[in-house]
């Protein structure tokens, strides 16, 4: 993986690294925040990790579709911010201008 892509799977789908997972944080916040509100309330009322299975698999369907969506509308800028952010370990302050390209071509909806 170069410093400027997102990794993708066979499909094209990309990847869930964790940079990419950072680059996307913001959108994951909110558009997924109802299947991770059900989940973490699932998780306190019952700690039998079994309980919370399906609520766990919403939310990663939720983050999964989330990321193609993006990868989809916004290539060049996710790919560049991921890219940034994998390259400095994830520090967000190194990766401002390309966070800015990325949330101005795919802005932050639920």
């Amino acid at each position: 993986m170069s410093a400027t892509s997102t990794p993708v799977d066979a499909s094209g789908e990309p990847i869930p690294t964790s940079s990419v997972l950072m680059a996307a944080s913001k959108h994951i916040a909110v558009r997924c925040r109802p299947e991770n509100v059900a989940f973490l309330n699932c998780k306190k009322k019952d700690p039998n990790p079994e309980k919370c299975l399906e609520k766990g698999r919403q939310v990663t369907r939720c983050v999964l579709s989330l990321l193609k969506e993006l990868h989809q509308k916004c290539p060049k800028e996710m790919d560049a911010y991921a890219g940034c952010m994998y390259y400095y370990t994830n520090e967000f302050d190194f990766c401002r201008k390309e966070q800015q390209a990325f949330e101005e071509a795919c802005p932050i909806s639920e």
